[in-house]
C-alpha cells in the first residue's frame, strides 16, 4: 500500500508538472505581445465552433432519426465531445501541432498543453488560444461520423472508436496539412478543414457504415425523420457556428476573416436553394430537411477554399455543392446500397473533396482569388490537392477499418436485434426523449 501511495504521488506530481504555461510570473521585455482584437475574435470563434457540435450537430442529426433513438444521438455526440477534449489536451494537440519531426507526426513537447508559447508562431494570438480553437475542430470531426451508424451502434464502441480515431487519424492528418507536415510541404491547401475535417470524417463514416451493416428493415421499411423542425434548427446553429469555423480560421480579426465569412454564407445560401430546386423538379416538393441538408453541403464544400477565393467563385462552389452532393446521396444509398444513415459521406465527404479540388481552379487571381503561391500554378496546385485528398482518404479508410475491427473484439460494434427494435434510448440509456403522458 505504501508503494502504491508513493507511485500515485509521483504520478500526480508529474501530471501537475505538465501544467501549461498560460501565465508568466515575469514578462520578457522582448516578447511579442498578442493582438487583443485577434485574440478576442478567435476566442469567440472557439465558442461558435463548439456551438456547431453542441447543440447544432446534435439537433441536426437528432431530428433526422426516429424518436426512439433521439437521445442516443445526443448522448453519443456529447460523449465524443468529452473524450476528445480530454485527449486533445493530454496528447492530441502535441501530435498535431508539436514541432515537426519527420513530417508525419508532431513531437511530444506540448503534451498536457505544456510548454505553450506566448504567441503561436505565424499568428498574433496566444498559443493557448490557438490550441483551444483547434480543440473544437477535434471535437466536431469524429462527432460528424455519428450520422453513419445511428439507430444501431453500441455506445461503448462509439466512445472507444472515436477516442482512438482522434489519435490515429485526425491528429496525424492535421499535422500533415496544418502542422507543417509533408502535405504542407507539397503545397496542399486547406483553409478550414475540407481535407482535415470533412474528408477524414466522410471517408471514415463510409467505411464504418459498411462494416456495421444496414439498419434492420432498411431500405424496405420507411424510416422518416421524427422531427424535421429540430433538424432545421440544428442546421441553423451549424450555419451560424460555421462563421467561426471558417472565419476564425483566418486567425485575425481582419478582412481575411470577413472574406471567409462572406464566402461561407454565399456558398451555403446557393447550395440550399439549388437543393430545394432539384427536389421540386424531381419529387414535386421542396422539403425542410432538403434545404437544410443543402446548406450543410454548401458549408462543407466551401470550407477548404473559404479564405482563398472570391465571392463569385463561392456562388459557383455552392452551386456545384448542391448538385453534386444531392446526387451523391442517391448514388450511395440507391446505387451502392450502403446505409450511411444520415449521408455523412455524400454531404461532408463528397463536399469536402469537391471543395478541396475546386480550390485549385478558383484560387487564381483571374477568378478573384488570392493567387497561387510561389512556384505554383493551376496544374501543380491541382496535383497537390489531389495528392492531399487521396492520401488522407486512403489513410482514413485503412485506419478506420483496423480500429473498428480491432475494437469490436472487445466492444461489439452493433447492439442486439431486440435492442435495435426497442430503440437505443431505452435499450442503451434507460430514458425516453419525449414523455407525452
Amino acid at each position: 500500500m505504501k508503494t502504491l501511495t508513493k507511485l500515485c504521488g509521483a504520478g500526480l506530481s508529474a501530471l501537475l508538472a505538465a501544467t501549461p504555461a498560460f501565465a508568466q510570473d515575469a514578462i520578457d521585455a522582448n516578447a511579442v505581445l498578442s493582438d487583443t482584437g485577434d485574440t478576442a475574435w478567435v476566442l469567440t470563434s472557439t465558442a461558435l465552433v463548439l456551438l456547431m457540435t453542441l447543440p447544432g450537430l446534435a439537433l441536426f442529426y437528432g431530428g433526422l432519426v426516429r424518436s426512439k433513438n433521439f437521445l442516443s444521438v445526443l448522448i453519443q455526440i456529447m460523449a465524443i465531445a468529452g473524450i476528445t477534449s480530454v485527449l486533445w489536451v493530454i496528447v492530441g494537440y502535441t501530435l498535431a501541432f508539436g514541432s515537426v519531426t519527420n513530417g508525419f507526426l508532431g513531437n511530444g513537447i506540448n503534451w498536457m498543453f505544456g510548454n505553450l508559447g506566448n504567441i503561436r508562431e505565424g499568428t498574433t494570438i496566444p498559443e493557448s488560444t490557438f490550441a483551444m480553437f483547434q480543440m473544437t475542430f477535434a471535437v466536431i470531426t469524429p462527432a460528424l461520423m455519428v450520422g453513419a451508424w445511428v439507430d444501431r451502434a453500441r455506445f461503448g464502441w462509439v466512445v472507444a472508436f472515436s477516442a482512438l480515431w482522434l489519435l490515429v487519424v485526425y491528429a496525424p492528418v492535421t499535422h500533415w496539412v496544418w502542422g507543417g507536415g509533408w502535405l504542407a510541404g507539397l503545397g496542399t491547401l486547406d483553409f478550414a478543414g475540407g481535407i482535415v475535417v470533412h474528408t477524414t470524417a466522410g471517408i471514415s463514416a463510409l467505411v464504418a457504415a459498411i462494416m456495421i451493416g444496414k439498419r434492420a428493415g432498411w431500405p424496405k421499411t420507411l424510416m422518416l425523420p421524427h422531427s424535421p423542425a429540430l433538424t432545421v434548427a440544428g442546421a441553423g446553429l451549424l450555419w451560424v457556428g460555421w462563421f467561426g469555423f471558417n472565419g476564425g480560421s483566418a486567425l485575425t480579426a481582419t478582412d481575411d476573416a470577413s472574406a471567409a465569412i462572406i464566402n461561407t454564407h454565399l456558398a451555403a445560401s446557393t447550395a440550399a436553394l439549388i437543393w430545394a430546386l432539384i427536389e421540386k423538379i424531381k419529387v414535386g416538393k421542396s422539403t425542410a430537411v432538403g434545404i437544410a441538408t443543402g446548406a450543410i453541403a454548401g458549408l462543407a464544400t466551401i470550407t477548404p477554399a473559404a479564405g482563398f477565393v472570391g465571392p463569385g467563385a463561392s456562388i459557383i462552389i455552392g452551386l456545384a455543392a448542391g448538385m453534386v452532393c444531392f446526387f451523391a446521396v442517391g448514388l450511395v444509398k440507391n446505387g451502392f446500397k450502403i446505409d450511411d444513415s444520415l449521408d455523412v459521406f455524400a454531404v461532408h465527404g463528397v463536399g469536402g473533396i469537391l471543395g478541396s479540388l475546386l480550390l485549385a481552379v478558383f484560387i487564381s487571381e483571374s477568378f478573384g482569388g488570392t493567387g497561387y503561391g510561389e512556384g505554383m500554378a493551376f496544374g501543380s496546385q491541382f496535383v497537390a490537392q489531389l495528392i492531399g485528398v487521396g492520401a488522407v482518404a486512403l489513410w482514413s479508410a485503412f485506419a478506420t477499418f483496423i480500429l473498428a475491427f480491432g475494437i469490436s473484439f472487445v466492444l461489439p460494434m452493433r447492439v442486439s436485434e431486440d435492442d435495435e427494435r426497442d430503440g437505443l434510448d431505452i435499450a442503451s440509456h434507460g430514458e425516453r426523449a419525449w414523455d407525452l403522458d
